[in-house]
């Protein structure tokens, strides 16, 4: 069951995991575990779990878990700074902190905001909060969000990362169908060679990546 990695495009994925419902390979250029397209949810399948999301602005323990990028990251910003959040999902909120604090933003969701618009602007920074592990091809959208940073802009991304094999069998995190593309440290490391980007990882699941400024 050999698929090339969906991230690098370099090399077949080699076998990593298996459990009752699916195969796991993982990419021994870019280090992705990937899940081969013939799991793939349907996008009627894929909506399903994620109309099951009950999440909003009003909830303050998903204020706090989304606090884990927005902390960091807001340090960073200059103030009235420009954004996108990228798969902003059934009740945005990220965006709506952001707003809070004075910066203007812009949300795309595939399935719940799907005017693409905003994915042709450019941005002081973009977040990607529990969105990279659902993508099928995630060289495609994150080379994307990446060209859509000002140079000296960041890119937040949450996700829970890979650790290991022996690890893998027992991580909850590989159990939801919708989860495909698992990233570890090795993965974000690759992804910043590849963009000449700053890279900072931040506690267990945030990673900000920083866009070069353009020499003068």
């Amino acid at each position: 069951m050999s698929q090339t990695c969906p991230l690098c495009q370099l090399a077949p994925g080699e076998p990593f995991a298996q459990d009752a419902k699916r195969h796991y390979l993982q990419c021994p250029i870019c280090r992705l575990v990937f899940v081969p397209a013939d799991y793939f949810l349907t996008p009627e399948a894929e909506k399903k779990v994620y109309d099951q999301h009950q999440n909003s602005p009003d909830d303050l323990g998903y204020r706090r878990f989304l606090s884990r990028l927005f902390t960091p990251l807001s340090q960073r910003l200059p103030p009235n700074s420009h954004g996108l959040d990228f798969g902003s999902g059934p009740g945005p909120t990220l965006s709506v902190m952001f707003q809070e604090i004075g910066h203007s933003m812009a949300i795309y969701d595939p399935f719940y905001a799907p005017d693409p618009t905003p994915l042709s602007q450019m941005y002081d920074f973009v977040t990607a909060t529990e969105v990279v592990e659902h993508l099928h091809t995630p060289h495609q959208e994150l080379d994307l969000l990446w060209s859509r940073l000002q140079p000296g802009g960041t890119l937040g991304i949450m996700t829970k990362r890979v650790l290991n094999a022996e690890a893998f069998p027992q991580w909850h995190y590989k159990n939801d169908p919708t989860h495909v593309s698992f990233f570890s440290a090795e993965t974000f490391e690759w992804l910043a060679q590849h963009w000449g980007a700053d890279l900072t990882f931040i506690g267990k699941d945030v990673v900000l990546f920083a866009k070069p400024m353009l020499l003068e």
